[in-house]
């Protein structure tokens, strides 16, 4: 299992952020390589990946859910191993630190090179970047879900 681990202020208040976060079939529109995901229940959700020209399918389970403070996931089935953990801790009353924290199993000879020169990492920090910019520009979420699991 290899782990990465980045984290990154955003500035927006940390519900502004939980709240997008939690609006996975947003996701494409600031993550590389995410296609498509489906919400297919409150604790399930379906994605489709295309990194480095290999189309991946799987599903991922919310297994823990708290409103501005976390979503962890764990992938169910499908062809990725992987769990997570996002969190979310405000700085001040208009800035949140956002960290993801994933363990993922890479397969096959090219993603376990991929994953010994740092490209995990990078997409995941380039993500991060984007999101900023995405829930920064807008200044809203474009939706929310205020569950816990």
């Amino acid at each position: 299992m290899s782990q990465v681990k980045e984290s990154i202020e955003v500035g927006v208040p940390v519900r502004t952020a939980y709240d997008q976060w939690t609006q996975f079939e947003s996701f494409p529109q600031f993550m590389e390589g995410v296609e498509r995901i489906e919400q297919r229940s409150d604790t399930l959700t379906h994605w489709v990946t295309k990194i480095g020209g290999v189309e991946r399918e799987f599903d991922a389970e919310i297994t823990a859910q708290v409103p501005d403070t976390k979503i962890a996931w764990v992938t169910v089935g499908g062809q990725t191993e992987q769990s997570g953990l996002v969190t979310f801790r405000p700085i001040d009353p208009a800035h949140t630190e956002v960290t993801l924290m994933m363990d993922f199993d890479p397969e096959g000879m090219a993603e376990n090179i991929a994953d010994k020169f740092g490209f995990v990492d990078r997409q995941v920090k380039g993500d991060l970047k984007r999101f900023k910019h995405f829930i920064e520009d807008r200044g809203a979420p474009t939706g929310q879900w205020r569950g816990q699991v």
